[in-house]
């Protein structure tokens, strides 16, 4: 009996851990589940109070930012124009292109390439004495022809005497009254015959047909021209004055006409292909009479003095045509406006504090380099025109040459501080 109770003792002893080890084995999820929520709770924290600091610190780095230099430009009031910005191109008034008018040997070229050259002045010559000899012997023929006729004559008027008398035949006078009649046609035959020699010498002596520019010869002298060479010899272009040709809108054709009204001359100003350099200034001249349906515009024309040669005949440039003006229009450099998502604004200087605030601006019209502001910005305000990428509102700012002027004040303080001072007596 005692045998068996110390067994039982003895397998209960034995369950007892194992049953403990399951029991610590049934915690160890919890456990981990609350170790990975604390992790979390402690990462959040962490971020959020991180994001907090980084923020103060990015404040203070920025209020300890050192300020940026600017360019500025002044807020102006001027007359604005309003105007039709095209690209043109220049067209010559007109383009000779020289031939020979007779066959013959070119004898000498009297100009140079790329001269200026005037109306009738002469070029080149063709070797005369082909010419001048048939010239002489045009003029023998209509000699002998009115020797003959006057000696016609002559008989004509001894037979109408004789006639008078009843001394000769009516048909005798009639045949001579014809004869003179023959004799006149021969002699006005003779004489435009002469005149053709003549007019062939003088095609011998080729002329400039129109003023202009010469451009390069085709053909050298001792060569053989005649009047069927297409290149002929040289080419004249004339570019003073000189027009260009541009494209207007059909939408913008009224307000064209409007401002043509009244036979006012508009004025026209012509740049170069990057708009920074103003070659002329013309007039308008005139707009075609219909609308391309392919382009949807109005071929128009401008013409210009071109005295000092700034237009070149096939050239590329802008066309600006000043339709009208606004009066009094507050006008800023176009750098100095900014684009941003709740609309255009530009950055206003403060001159005593050294910093700049943003203020929203309403554009008006623009041109190349200068923009109408409606709203935002008074005349004689400064904005800054360069460096506003970096610029925040309220930032400080540093003007071009400031630092120049301190090293200058500084240098000079300095250079005095180095200086020997000197007693009573000099010394």
């Amino acid at each position: 009996m005692n045998k068996s109770n110390n067994d039982a003792l003895i397998r209960k002893s034995q369950a007892q851990p194992a049953q403990t080890k399951t029991a610590g084995r049934s915690y160890i999820p919890y456990l981990i589940i609350v170790f990975i929520v604390a992790c979390v709770i402690a990462v959040v924290w962490y971020v959020t109070h991180n994001k907090e600091g980084q923020g103060e610190a990015g404040k203070n780095k920025m209020r300890g930012r050192p300020p940026v230099t600017v360019g500025v430009a002044a807020a102006a009031k001027l007359n604005f124009p309003v105007a039709l910005d095209e690209l043109g191109t220049v067209t010559s008034m007109a383009t000779a292109t020289v031939r020979a008018q007779v066959s013959g040997v070119l004898q000498n070229v009297l100009f140079t390439e790329g001269q200026i050259v005037q109306r009738g002045q002469l070029l080149a010559t063709i070797d005369p004495r082909p010419f001048e000899i048939a010239l002489m012997q045009a003029t023998g023929l209509r000699q002998r022809d009115e020797a003959q006729l006057e000696n016609a004559r002559v008989t004509e008027k001894r037979y109408r005497t004789l006639l008078s008398q009843d001394s000769i035949a009516q048909q005798d006078v009639d045949s001579q009254v014809a004869l003179v009649r023959q004799l006149e046609g021969t002699v006005n035959v003779d004489k435009a015959s002469e005149r053709s020699a003549h007019l062939n010498l003088e095609f011998s002596r080729i002329a400039a047909p129109i003023s202009g520019r010469i451009g390069l010869r085709t053909v050298d002298a001792g060569n053989l021209v005649s009047a069927n060479d297409a290149n002929g010899i040289v080419v004249i272009t004339q570019i003073n004055p000189i027009d260009v040709q541009f494209a207007v809108p059909q939408d913008q054709v009224p307000e064209l006409r409007a401002a043509l009204a009244g036979g006012h001359k508009l004025q026209v100003i012509a740049f170069d292909r990057a708009r920074t350099n103003q070659l002329a200034t013309g007039h308008f001249l005139a707009m075609d009479n219909q609308v391309d349906t392919q382009t949807g515009t109005v071929r128009a024309k401008a013409r210009f003095d071109n005295a000092k040669g700034g237009l070149f005949p096939n050239q590329f440039v802008n066309v600006r045509v000043i339709l009208r003006s606004i009066d009094g229009a507050t006008a800023l450099p176009v750098s100095a406006v900014r684009h941003g998502s709740e609309g255009d604004f530009v950055y206003v200087l403060n001159a005593e504090a050294k910093t700049v605030a943003q203020r929203p601006v309403k554009i008006g019209l623009s041109t190349v380099d200068k923009v109408q502001v409606l709203s935002g910005v008074e005349p004689g305000e400064q904005v800054i025109t360069e460096g506003a990428d970096r610029l925040t509102d309220g930032a400080q700012v540093k003007l071009p040459g400031t630092d120049k002027s301190k090293r200058a004040a500084g240098g000079e303080r300095e250079e005095g501080s180095k200086r020997p001072r000197r007693n009573a007596s000099g010394e």
